[in-house]
């Protein structure tokens, strides 16, 4: 179900133990060869693979494409929320949705940045609501869900998310390569491990010039399609945890 086509009295019909996702991603630099919008366009498709998935069992919000990008400032195009004002926006979505009687609840990222502010919100709303005991409330980043492309196809050389990478390049490349620019002729930027296995603060420039972080030569429109099959069934997986959780339990 998505939530834009709905009616206000056709939502209040629903049960609040329906499954209300919210996807979040953002609008920021990709490097030379990628467009500013790849995290809204590709969490947009893994949304629409899964929500035809859920079509009157769960209930989707429309794509928040304005994310905590402030790591990507030194890039012209790129749009950030500052980090305390996107905190408020997270968590007046599950307020929101909380005072309209719904207990299970999901942020679903596409952007990398968002991961802290969401775990933080998903937290201190807990915490307001302390006294319930019948909330599910979940963050959750699409390529943290379990699935390992590397290991389904060994082609894929990445093992795991990186910016405008190998497996990013991949998936816009299935999704539109006139999107793409010239990825054949992109230097690799390796990962690094910084002071790991502390959290190092940093912005992107620390990391890369050009703004991209793995090996967007290696990305083919195959490979993309993998990637999209394999994170959009984690995501279903999730979500029928979500509809088959009895209401009380600490595990689901």
């Amino acid at each position: 179900m998505l939530l834009y086509e709905m009616t206000w009295e056709a939502v209040s019909r629903l049960s609040p133990d329906t499954p209300v996702v919210f996807p979040v991603a953002a609008l920021e630099q990709h490097g030379k060869h990628m467009p500013l919008f790849t995290d809204s366009l590709l969490l947009g498709e893994v949304v629409r693979r899964v929500s035809a998935r859920y079509t009157d069992t769960a209930l989707f919000a429309p794509l928040q494409w304005l994310g905590n990008s402030d790591h990507h400032l030194d890039f012209p195009g790129t749009l950030s929320a500052p980090p305390r004002v996107y905190l408020d926006m997270l968590a007046g979505f599950l307020e929101n949705f909380i005072a309209h009687g719904f207990k299970r609840l999901l942020l679903l990222n596409g952007h990398g940045g968002n991961i802290v502010p969401i775990n933080q919100v998903v937290f201190e709303t807990r915490q307001r609501h302390r006294t319930r005991n019948d909330l599910l409330l979940l963050g959750a980043t699409y390529w943290t869900l379990g699935s390992k492309p590397n290991e389904k196809n060994t082609d894929l050389s990445q093992t795991e998310m990186g910016h405008a990478c190998e497996w990013e390049t991949s998936m816009i490349l299935r999704l539109d390569p006139r999107l793409v620019h010239n990825h054949r002729q992109v230097a690799e930027v390796p990962f690094g491990k910084g002071f790991e296995p502390a959290n190092r603060g940093w912005i992107t420039k620390d990391r890369s010039e050009p703004g991209h972080i793995g090996n967007p030569q290696l990305a083919t429109a195959e490979k993309g399609e993998l990637i999209f099959k394999l994170f959009s069934d984690d995501v279903s997986a999730l979500l029928d945890r979500m509809i088959a959780w009895d209401g009380r339990s600490w595990d689901g």
